[in-house]
């Protein structure tokens, strides 16, 4: 399925430009920086509607000196992955270029992540420091309407972490839910409140000259204290008390206080019979609109001078707000379009009906469907709503907007029955939104009326696409055996031509297929080798080779077998995958295709053949322009790897330093395998305390995203260098740990990748183990004592020329040095066992040659040895430590 998301609509992060005719409000913008400046990094402007919260913010925006980002926010936001795209996209709005960039990339980050991985990614991104340069101002107005407990979690995390460059200005018309406005108690954030807002007396008076000047109205001096009082501040009030151009009127003075809906209705009332008929007809008709232009306007109230009325109105400032800076589209004040919708339906509900009908036609004319939806659906035109939703249901699906969806099929009415092609998607919907339980029980509802249609080829399709959710399902619940049952009744009557099926793209970020939701996160099992054997028998039985669902699925698969080790049939797969069509158009096919290709030619003792493929895999990923760079710097980090791997330590760390990443970096999850590259490095240059504190926050982040191969890869490096800086207890805690969670999956190229220390590690671990067996008197096999000695031990024969461990030396603990090695002397043990000769150390570890000698003949002498091969003979059995 081609992505074809939706544009952002640009007039939500548009600051509302000055009407011309506004009261500065000096006291509160002076009160609003004067808190950034003590320390403040939060302000909240809470106050009901007509307080000009927005106005305030709009001001401040104008007023502040420093770079600011605007969010207006609206109910359809209560969608994460539609906030969140929104949110990104107005900070990124808002910062320079070398940011914006990584900001918009992370905007596509949010599938298949939680919130706080997301958030971290995002922060990261982020401007440090407090000076004028990196300073910059989120202002979200109208926040009252975000009630998703997820985004407020995720509003809260981000207040909790954001950086000192950041300030976030925010209205709202009731007290925020929002946890982490617990920031008011301990002084990091500022509330100003409706007493604040009010207009004071002054502030009354100067809107009185503004609109005076235009509509040449009497009022007293003593008339204006009168109504200020009696508003209270109130500024809608007070606007539409002067727009009403009665002086003496003493029932709107008597009016004027207590329940501000019905004061403004009245006063609104007031108001509009001032106008001419034809205009108040325009008004009414255009409020059921959240925006508009001139031809909305026209498509309306079929009339042609909908740019005549829209400057009219701006002329005689009648709560019409601008929304981009050509002042094409606007929008109603919304105490004023709640006043004109309830005047349109209680003139006529079927006009009100029809006037909602004629904007989702429009908008469904010019491409903004999600409108189109909302309009039809408000309309009652639930047909037409249905076909405008098949039609971009794709389009949401590569969006993530998955609650926005959900909600759409919750305003069909239930008798309103569907076809059984969009319960499906529904039921796809649902499994996708992590509802497991309800999507189970339609699906089986779907079966059941499936099997009663009678034998066509639309009973076949409707079975493959039954078949792809099922797939997706049994991935989330791991019911192996009941999707083996329901396929059963399709691989003879298999037609996946559902593009929204099998041709979902499930891979946008990740380096490795395996570690996506589709791939389990890294889980391994006999039950998932024989599923995904099966699906592409199918499919290829049919001659689906193409189909993504397919590619993908066999991918995941070859990623199973090189970790498993099975390198012939990682190595089949991948020249399947080769010869696919659909492989160069899939950067997050193509990518894994040729990182696990590398590492496959890696393992079987070819690096010549490694490194040419990370250039095709530098090439392709060079040519996907609008993903920020990530497939690149995937590509970088397996690179670094081979190249420590391969003794070149100086070739790696210029392979990581355009990624602009160090030991002071804080690592997040989605650039883990840049980090872990980092991670790598760092070790080889004895950094181990500024590695191990990278890898225990990216432990923390793998296991809050349940990342079973993480994990493993992560406890592997933790114990690899507790063991360089001789912590040899924590390094078995931490390996034995790694081992419990490999076993389960049967983990192998995690450990073996990590070359001779981790074979070294784990030779010390089943020592150790095995002396602890022998002292408590057991004299069984190590395989009956404990399966995981007898896995640890299949590992250690992993290794590429490893012999044999002789049954009489399992028991025996390892050797111990008079005196521990130096962290010099460790990285001159790390280069023997390399090959590497006094020249070649001498470049790797930037010493003389003659300094090399001066080091090998001190480590000879604590080995006990005169030459290499006596050196390396006994250190395989000595433990990793170091002083």
């Amino acid at each position: 399925m081609r992505r074809t998301a939706s544009p952002l609509l640009k007039t939500k992060l548009f600051v509302p430009e000055s009407k011309g005719r506004l009261v500065q409000r000096e006291r509160l913008l002076h009160s609003i920086s004067e808190g950034f400046q003590q320390g403040k990094r939060l302000v909240a402007v809470v106050a009901p509607a007509g307080y000009g919260k927005s106005t305030l913010l709009a001001q401040w925006a104008r007023h502040a000196g420093m770079r600011c980002a605007w969010l207006s926010v609206d109910a359809r936001d209560n969608d994460p992955a539609r906030f969140w795209r929104y949110f990104s996209a107005s900070i990124a709005s808002a910062l320079p270029e070398q940011h914006r960039q990584q900001l918009e990339a992370n905007c596509q980050l949010q599938a298949g992540v939680s919130i706080y991985t997301f958030l971290d990614t995002l922060i990261s991104g982020l401007p440090e420091g407090t000076d004028h340069k990196h300073a910059f101002s989120l202002l979200l107005d109208d926040l009252h309407e975000i009630t998703n407990p997820t985004i407020l979690d995720g509003l809260s995390y981000l207040f909790d972490y954001m950086p000192d460059s950041m300030h976030v200005l925010l209205s709202s018309r009731s007290e925020l839910m929002i946890p982490g406005m617990k920031r008011l108690a301990n002084g990091a954030a500022m509330m100003v409140g409706m007493n604040q807002l009010q207009f004071t007396a002054s502030e009354t008076e100067s809107l009185f000259h503004m609109i005076n000047g235009e509509l040449q109205a009497e009022w007293t001096s003593a008339q204006l204290d009168e109504l200020q009082q009696k508003t209270e501040g109130w500024i809608t009030g007070l606007q539409l008390l002067f727009l009403s151009r009665r002086s003496n009127n003493g029932s709107l003075m008597g009016l004027a206080s207590g329940e501000e809906t019905l004061i403004s209705d009245y006063l609104f009332q007031e108001v509009l019979h001032l106008l001419p008929s034809d205009f108040q007809d325009f008004l009414l008709r255009t409020s059921v609109l959240s925006r508009f232009d001139a031809k909305a306007c026209n498509a309306l109230t079929g009339r042609p001078d909908g740019r005549q009325q829209l400057n009219e109105l701006q002329r005689l400032n009648l709560f019409l707000i601008p929304l981009d800076g050509t002042r094409a589209w606007f929008r109603y004040h919304h105490l004023f379009a709640q006043f004109l919708q309830g005047q349109l339906r209680r003139r006529d509900e079927k006009e009100y009906a029809a006037m909602h009908r004629a904007a989702g036609l429009y908008f469904s004319e010019i491409g903004a469907i999600e409108d189109a939806i909302e309009h039809l659906f408000e309309a009652g035109e639930i047909e037409h709503a249905i076909q405008a939703l098949e039609g971009h249901l794709p389009a949401a699906l590569s969006q993530g907007d998955l609650l926005t969806l959900l909600n759409w099929f919750r305003k069909i009415p239930e008798a309103r029955s569907l076809t059984l092609e969009l319960s499906l998607l529904h039921a796809f919907l649902l499994v996708l939104a992590g509802d497991l339980e309800r999507s189970g029980r339609v699906l089986e509802h779907l079966e059941e009326e499936i099997d009663r249609l009678g034998p066509s080829s639309r009973q076949d399709q409707l079975r493959s696409s039954l078949l792809f959710v099922r797939s997706n399902l049994v991935f989330l619940n791991g019911d192996f055996a009941g999707w083996l049952a329901s396929s059963e009744k399709v691989r003879e009557h298999l037609a996946p031509d559902n593009p929204v099926y099998y041709q979902f793209d499930y891979n946008r970020q990740e380096p490795y297929v395996r570690r996506t939701s589709l791939g389990m996160k890294g889980k391994l099992s006999d039950e998932t080798e024989k599923v995904g054997k099966l699906f592409i028998e199918v499919l290829e039985g049919h001659g689906w080779k193409n189909a993504l669902l397919h590619l993908y699925v066999k991918q995941c698969l070859a990623e199973g077998y090189y970790e498993w080790n099975r390198l012939a049939d990682c190595r089949e797969l991948l020249m399947q995958l080769r010869n696919s069509d659909r492989l160069r158009e899939t950067p997050g096919l193509l990518i894994p295709v040729l990182l696990t290709e590398a590492r496959l030619h890696a393992a079987e003792g070819k690096p010549p053949l490694a490194y040419h493929t990370l250039d095709e895999a530098a090439e392709a990923a060079a040519a996907c322009i609008h993903d920020g760079g990530r497939w690149n710097r995937y590509v970088r980090a397996v690179r670094s790897n081979l190249y420590l791997r391969d003794g070149r330590l100086g070739e790696a760390k210029r392979e990581l330093a355009p990624l602009h990443i160090g030991p002071r970096s804080k690592p997040v999850y989605s650039r883990e395998t840049e980090f872990l590259a980092l991670v790598r490095l760092l070790g080889k240059q004895r950094k181990e305390a500024e590695a191990l504190t990278m890898l225990e926050l990216l432990k923390l982040q793998a296991e809050r995203e349940h990342q079973i191969a993480s994990r493993v890869e992560i406890t592997c490096l933790q114990a690899l260098l507790e063991a360089q800086r001789g912590q040899r207890v924590l390094a078995f805690t931490l390996i034995e740990e790694a081992l419990v969670l490999g076993k389960n999956n049967d983990y192998r190229r995690t450990f073996v990748d990590e070359g001779t220390d981790m074979q070294l590690l784990l030779k010390a671990y089943l020592a150790d183990r095995c002396k602890v067996r022998a002292s408590s008197g057991s004299d069984q096999g190590i395989a009956q004592q404990d399966p995981l000695l007898d896995y640890a031990e299949q590992l250690i024969h992993a290794f590429p020329g490893s012999p044999d461990i002789p049954p009489q030396q399992r028991n025996l603990p390892a050797l111990d040095l008079l005196e521990p090695l130096s962290s010099k002397e460790l990285l001159l043990l790390e280069q023997l066992r390399l090959g590497a000769t006094n020249k070649q150390m001498a470049a790797a570890l930037g010493l003389t040659e003659g300094t090399i000698r001066v080091y090998l003949s001190r480590l000879y002498e604590k080995l006990g040895v005169s030459t290499r091969t006596q050196a390396l003979v006994k250190t395989q059995s000595l433990p990793l430590s170091g002083k």
